[in-house]
């Protein structure tokens, strides 16, 4: 077909420029060579921009034609000619995108590369942009492409078409009929795009995506505009009120495609309510219902820690029970229901009493008991505190020096003796620092108090009333002053347990000391020395010696006490024959005056430090450690802990356990590295999403059921010497249960992939091309069978040939799993040695399944159909374990983009078992 027998099919704009041709250069018209006949071909070879008023769909065709041939290079050149021909780019770019479905779907389609190319040329020629009725027209017609087209489209779109000059109203307009339609992620899609959410109800647009899942798209939709996110989070505070009926909020979208009902609860709104919180920076006092429930939590959490574990005294669970309720009587209401439920009658009658709760707000039995027991709970508080003094004194650290010796410091006058006593080369002093627990709260912890041990005194610092006298006198800097002098004297040597974390938290509450850790000379970690103990009773029992000072459980079960020691108290029991009394701890460290047993805790937490390190370094050898320890500590200048993730107090060392030995140059930098294959965790239920990203890196992991108490995860990882990965209010629990610095808090509010980041980085794990996909996802085996693409192709048709077969042998079919794809380049197994090659396993046929030699049958029917057809795949990679089948393709190459950051170039070559 030739150019004139088509011009039927060419629009009008075409017959009226080939009319004026006509009538204005015919002369020069009859100078042009002959027509050719129209093809394709010709197009590429004249260039689409020579014909003036190009149809725009005849210019399709010719890029389909580019496209399908991947030529990318003249397809951008043609876009170029062919936008350059058209009588009206802007109208011809709408024709191809309404006579094409290509663009509708993910990724860089034909109809991206034109609309983007389109968007260039439009800026290099700005004259020709359109304006009035004609915009108006073009904007009509390009609202209607929105709706269906992807993300990657609309900026250019609404660019091309300026669509933020359009009529306010007529964009709601649409959007409301994309919303009323059940299109809502398209309406919440274009209303961000379009700055359309102060007009909108906020309510309204939000509801549908948060029962669909989509929290990610509400919180964009409210991300720029202060307002919207203070409603979004009082309607969601409203919903979490106990008296509101959820179902009716979700009853009026049971129809809702991808409905996710499971999801949409008091708990999953509370934890979204606090995250927009703390992303938005909002006053927690507009969500009172929210803070309430985490109030009542915190409640749940304390009557656990003292009548569960038994681990808080009665003092320090009362004061944090008085601070939790305040005045709230709602709170109260249910403080006395569980002490109903976890004490008696007595304690809740003395509580109502404490609150003063009205009568017809107690139970009966509770409002008779109130007046009968006050005398005789008085006695027998008294008759307690004796024995448990009594009991202290026998089985915990004692300190060895008199109470006279113990000085609290809460004027500046006071604090100049100290000064000249500590600040004295030579001398050893030891270090420690309080604060008020958080329980999860929003906000860092601020140090209430500060312990420096002497040889022969403890000086404890009252930090809130020295910070205020400092700044009512107008002597910010003293205490800056005080501490930048100690820690950077190379000549004074400094003892802590965790020292890194004291100092973060010291920052937080005096902001002139942020570079301290970085200046501070002559500091010993004495949590380093406590992970050398540790190492040396593993490698002792290796050895078949017998090491009594790390025998924590045997010591333990001996003195016949309820819980385990941990962290400094276990260290003070290993080398000091006694653990220190830590029930103090927890203790409300901002409420003056301090009791005596405060105090008293206090100082023993700063002299102990003194003694373990003079027993340390006088007779290393007897506690497993290498004879040069001394060398390596005593007096040497710029020994520094390394920085650490904190929370709450809580150190998280190297996975290894193994304290960093070497130069301070070495020791300034971040902890020694660790490859993906030494490196096992164990993920707690709520981070199944983090473990399988860890597993795809190499990493061994074991993930807890959703079933699965938290607390297994600490059986695992002492068992099988694993580093718990937690996030929340569980990290408290777990943290307790473990040795310190194997439990990891990963934040909550980051998404699967950043926290694998996170946790890469912060444990310096290096992870090579080798290790991606060295371990199946699904069951974690590092071992597989190679398959080569004839071989496997015959398993699956003897398969598919045998009679009855229903899929038996794929325990785990792809479909039941979306995220975690078949479609993986899986590297050999680091862990299967070449040596074996010729040992492998065979696949065996029985009935319709086909399975290893050990039992394992392999997935066979979970392999899509084209698969094996693929040419560039020449082998299948079958795990020993599970029977999960995987082969190359271009997943490997997105989780190397997605992870380069931590990747490191490796030598070693991968190796698999192979099918002989």
């Amino acid at each position: 077909m030739d150019r004139d027998s088509d011009s039927s099919h060419q629009p009008a704009g075409r017959e009226r420029l080939f009319a004026m041709c006509v009538s204005q250069n015919w002369d020069r018209a009859a100078t042009l060579p002959s027509p050719l006949p129209w093809k394709p071909s010709n197009l590429l070879e004249h260039g689409a921009g020579e014909l003036t008023g190009q149809d725009p769909l005849q210019l399709l065709k010719t890029l389909q034609l580019l496209w399908t041939k991947k030529e990318m290079k003249k397809l951008k050149e043609e876009i170029r000619r062919g936008v350059a021909g058209l009588e009206d780019p802007l109208a011809g770019l709408l024709d191809m995108l309404e006579s094409s479905s290509d663009w509708r779907g993910k990724g860089h389609s034909l109809g991206y590369y034109i609309t983007t190319e389109l968007q260039l040329w439009i800026r290099e020629h700005p004259a020709l942009q359109q304006s009035g009725i004609k915009l108006k027209k073009l904007q009509s017609r390009v609202l209607g492409i929105l709706a269906q087209c992807p993300a990657n489209l609309l900026d250019p779109l609404i660019s091309i078409y300026q669509l933020h000059t359009a009529d306010r109203n007529y964009l709601l307009g649409h959007v409301s009929h994309l919303y009323h339609k059940g299109d809502y992620k398209e309406a919440a899609i274009l209303s961000i795009k379009l700055q359309l959410q102060p007009d909108q109800d906020v309510e309204k647009m939000c509801t549908p995506l948060l029962l669909q899942d989509k929290t990610n798209l509400v919180e964009d939709y409210v991300g720029e505009y202060p307002e919207l996110q203070s409603k979004l989070l009082q309607i969601l505070d409203t919903w979490c009120e106990p008296s509101f009926n959820i179902r009716d909020v979700t009853r009026q979208y049971q129809g809702l495609s991808r409905y996710k009902p499971e999801k949409f609860n008091r708990k999953m709104l509370s934890k979204l309510v606090f995250r927009l919180l703390g992303r938005f920076n909002v006053d927690p006092a507009l969500c009172p219902n929210v803070i309430n429930q985490r109030h009542l939590r915190t409640l749940h959490y304390l009557f656990y820690k003292r009548f569960v574990e038994k681990t808080m005294t009665q003092e320090n669970w009362t004061d944090h029970i008085q601070s939790t309720v305040g005045e709230n009587r709602w709170l109260q209401g249910h403080l006395i229901e569980l002490l109903i439920r976890y004490c008696d009658l007595n304690t809740a009658a003395r509580w109502a009493q404490r609150c003063n709760l009205p009568k017809e707000m107690l139970p009966y039995e509770v409002a008779d008991e109130l007046q009968k027991l006050q005398i005789q709970e008085r006695l027998e508080e008294a008759a307690k505190a004796d024995s448990d003094e009594e009991s202290k004194k026998k089985d915990y650290y004692q300190l060895p020096i008199p109470r006279a010796n113990i000085h609290l410091l809460q004027t500046w006058e006071e604090t100049l003796q100290c000064w000249e006593k500590v600040l004295q080369p030579g001398h050893v002093v030891g270090i420690d620092m309080e604060w008020k627990p958080s329980f999860g709260m929003v906000g860092k912890p601020r140090v209430s108090l500060l312990q420096i041990a002497l040889k022969d005194e403890v000086f404890l610092f009252d930090l809130p009333r020295l910070l205020e006298q400092a700044e009512t006198e107008g002597e910010k800097e003293r205490l800056p002053r005080f501490i930048q002098k100690l820690y950077s004297d190379a000549a004074i040597t400094k003892l802590g347990y965790g020292m890194s974390g004291d100092l973060k938290s010291f920052a937080a509450t005096c902001s002139a000391l942020k570079d301290t850790e970085k200046q501070a000379q002559g500091v010993v970690d004495l949590l380093t020395v406590d992970k050398q103990l540790q190492k040396s009773s593993i490698d002792w029992k290796k050895g078949g010696r017998k090491v009594d000072v790390l025998s924590p459980e045997q010591s333990y079960e001996d003195r016949g006490f309820r819980q385990l020691e941990k962290g400094l108290s276990l260290l003070v029991q290993h080398v000091l024959g006694k653990p220190l009394d830590k029930t103090e701890q927890l203790s409300n460290w901002e409420k003056r005056p301090l009791r005596e047993e405060q105090i008293l805790y206090a100082a023993s937490d700063a002299y102990c430090l003194l003694e373990i390190y003079e027993k340390l370094c006088k007779d290393p050898a007897s506690f497993g450690l290498s004879s040069d320890l001394t060398e390596s500590l005593v007096g040497k200048p710029g020994i520094k802990p390394r920085a650490k993730k904190q929370l709450n107090k809580q150190e998280v060392p190297s996975p290894s356990g193994q304290q960093r030995k070497g130069s301070d140059k070495e020791n300034s930098c971040p902890p020694a590295p660790i490859s993906a294959k030494e490196f096992s965790v164990v993920c707690d239920n709520m981070l199944q999403g983090l473990g399988r990203y860890l597993r795809c890196l190499g990493v061994d992991v074991q993930m807890l059921e959703n079933e699965d108490d938290h607390r297994k995860a600490a059986e695992i990882a002492r068992q099988e010497g694993r580093v718990i990965l937690t996030s929340g209010l569980p990290y408290q629990t777990l943290q307790s249960q473990v040795g310190e610095g194997r439990c990891f808090s990963v934040n909550c509010s980051e998404k699967a992939k950043e926290q694998a980041l996170q946790v890469l980085k912060h444990f310096n794990v290096q992870v090579s091309l080798a290790d991606i996909f060295s371990r199946c996802q699904v069951c974690n085996c590092d071992k597989y069978l190679k398959v080569p693409r004839e071989r496997m192709r015959e398993l699956v048709e003897s398969s598919r040939q045998v009679p009855g077969d229903d899929g038996t042998g794929c325990l785990v079919r792809c479909e039941e799993k979306p995220s975690q794809s078949c479609d993986a380049a899986v590297p050999a197994c680091d862990a299967a040695q070449p040596s074996y090659a010729r040992h492998a396993e065979e696949p065996e046929q029985r009935g319709a399944a086909v399975a290893l030699a050990g039992g394992t049958v392999l997935q066979l029917a979970a392999i899509p159909p084209g698969v094996l057809d693929k040419a560039e795949l020449t082998d299948f990679y079958c795990c020993t374990r599970c029977g999960k089948v995987f082969w190359e393709g271009s997943h490997f190459g997105r989780v190397v983009s997605q992870f380069q950051d931590v990747l490191v170039a490796a030598g070693d070559e991968r190796s698999v078992y192979k099918l002989s």
